[in-house]
């Protein structure tokens, strides 16, 4: 059953959109998801064949400002999201119809020849991946602090929220209970491993709670530094001597620029791996109570036959849980007329005490999502059989 849609517009050349289509299939496959099964592709012509109640996103290459113009104008009436995109030199004022200039656009760089980021800006939009683009950088301050600044720069230019304890904390904060908060909400970590990167229990820690929220890691490893631990991360960047221009660094301008293009990919594996790692402990409970898992439908909603057979609908969410995410859910289930209150479900582990106070104040407020912790979701759903 198809639950995503997407279209290809404009004037990509043949290349472009079998990348484009491929590089979308790999990220999908994360989620255990192919294109034509529960995720089409469109061109111009099918496009407007696409299931109006399934969620739908489009780009559109620019180029001959006549090409779909039509049919774009269309999906922007309807209020759908569509991505204009130009090459590095491309210039969004010539080679996008006026109409939809009015979307912020994406201009590809050279070196994404697999078009990795406009992939995930689709994604983003239909919400298989979560707008929020949050990177967490693992560093020590005396080994690595000019290289973990420029990380931090270049990725906040690239639209990520990036997490450096030493620009992140406020004065007067409780520093290691913010940074675990941090962490948990964090996509990817960026491990700066120098000689003595183990020699801290705090990065050991930042480490170890990373992999143990199944968040991914690139570990970038510094010049003659033979790694001792933890070798089997999911990415990892070897530095030579030239490639640093410090000490501490900072990183050869095109290098650190493919670092930041395998944080883009390794992402969509990230939240993958995380919302699969939550979905099966929320479908063990389920069956532990006696209920059953009917259906996954748009937006990875899981439908859940209680014992009373009545029908609800929950969404598992990675990261932190917060009251614009609690109306995203509201507003979904809405659209997909699913009848009941929707359940959001989530992994407390790592969140602030100060925030779960918060998020059990929004559910007494809020009464149009509820919210469950995974690691209750059991207890949880055999109080909702009523």
């Amino acid at each position: 059953m198809t639950v995503y849609e997407l279209a290809i517009l404009g004037s990509p050349s043949d290349h472009e959109r079998a990348t484009l289509a491929d590089t979308i299939g790999e990220m999908i496959a994360d989620f255990g998801l192919t294109v034509g099964s529960e995720v089409r592709i469109h061109d111009g012509q099918s496009v407007r064949s696409r299931d109006r109640r399934n969620a739908f996103a489009a780009v559109y290459f620019g180029g001959d400002t006549e090409i779909d113009v039509e049919v774009a104008n269309e999906l922007k009436e309807a209020s759908l999201p569509i991505i204009p995109t130009v090459d590095q030199s491309g210039d969004f004022g010539v080679l996008i119809p006026g109409s939809l200039q009015f979307a912020n656009g994406l201009r590809r760089r050279s070196d994404d020849t697999a078009l990795a980021e406009l992939s995930t800006a689709a994604l983003e939009c239909v919400g298989l991946l979560r707008a929020q683009r949050r990177v967490f950088v693992s560093y020590r301050r005396t080994e690595s602090r000019a290289a973990a600044l420029q990380l931090h720069d270049l990725l906040n230019s690239r639209g990520f929220d990036v997490f450096l304890d030493t620009h992140d904390i406020r004065p007067g904060e409780p520093f290691q209970e913010v940074l675990w908060h941090r962490l948990v909400d964090s996509d990817v970590v960026v491990m700066l491993d120098t000689p003595s990167y183990f020699a801290s229990r705090w990065t050991r820690q930042e480490i170890g709670r990373a992999r143990a929220k199944e968040i991914q890691i690139i570990r970038v490893i510094w010049p003659e530094h033979t790694p001792t631990r933890l070798t089997d991360m999911a990415e990892t960047v070897y530095l030579n001597p030239e490639e640093l221009l410090g000490a501490d660094g900072p990183i050869v301008d095109a290098t650190v620029e493919s670092i930041v293009l395998r944080v883009e990919r390794l992402r969509s594996m990230s939240i993958a791996a995380r919302y699969m790692s939550i979905t099966g402990k929320l479908r063990a409970d389920v069956e532990k109570i006696g209920c059953a898992v009917e259906a996954v439908g748009a937006h990875r909603a899981i439908a859940i036959r209680l014992l009373n057979e009545r029908l609800i609908w929950a969404y598992p969410i990675v990261g932190i849980p917060s009251a614009e995410t609690l109306n995203d859910v509201a507003t979904k289930a809405k659209k997909a007329e699913q009848g009941e209150i929707p359940v959001l479900v989530y992994d407390h582990i790592g969140i602030r005490d100060s925030w779960i106070a918060h998020l059990a104040w929004l559910d007494e407020q809020i009464k149009a999502v509820k919210t469950i912790r995974v690691s209750e979701a059991g207890w949880a759903l055999a109080g909702m059989d009523e």
